[in-house]
């Protein structure tokens, strides 16, 4: 297994990913925060400051499993407008790459004509953006190698999903009853 990309940008939304990066930790998945900003600390949406573990330009990203987008504003519009991580992401979708957005997330993959002809959500308001996509209103969804979530009220399952897809769901399903989602 290589590793799980998340990006950060100043306005993300906490919970969803760092609830992402500690569900996948858990699951022993390697995965880094990446900030796109030129700097390693980030603020997020609710002024919880994080440093991201490296910086945009310091990665190949080689070796990606996983490119994960948490939501939040202006979190997501930050994401969608670093031109480096739009190609990333565009190279990776036609590698057949996984890739995972959640929240507002999602309407950066439609505004790059990701999501055209795939099952996504989003939060609501956003469905809009989701060019071409068939919306839908579950929690998570996962179409191809493309995974969607909803918001924070989400952000578990959408995490469980994802370490699922990395290392099956019988580790998925012990992580989610250790951390009293799933019961026994």
């Amino acid at each position: 297994m290589g590793r799980v990309y998340l990006f950060l940008a100043d306005g993300f939304e906490e919970i969803e990913g760092l609830t992402v990066v500690d569900i996948l930790r858990r699951a022993g998945i390697g995965i880094q925060t990446v900030s796109v900003t030129g700097s390693r600390n980030i603020c997020g949406a609710h002024e919880i400051h994080v440093e991201a573990d490296v910086l945009f330009e310091e990665c190949d990203f080689g070796d990606a499993d996983m490119l994960v987008l948490p939501g939040g504003m202006p979190g997501t519009r930050n994401l969608g407008e670093h031109g480096g991580l739009c190609g990333l992401l565009r190279e990776a979708a036609g590698a057949g790459r996984k890739i995972a957005a959640i929240c507002a997330a999602p309407s950066v993959l439609g505004d790059l004509g990701l999501l055209e002809g795939r099952d996504a959500v989003c939060y609501p308001g956003f469905e809009d953006r989701l060019k071409g996509a068939r919306v839908l209103e579950e929690d998570v969804v996962v179409d191809g190698n493309i995974t969607t979530s909803r918001g924070m009220g989400t952000a578990l399952p959408f995490a469980l999903k994802l370490a699922e897809q990395l290392v099956g769901s019988h580790e998925a399903v012990k992580i989610g009853q250790s951390v009293m989602f799933l019961k026994s």
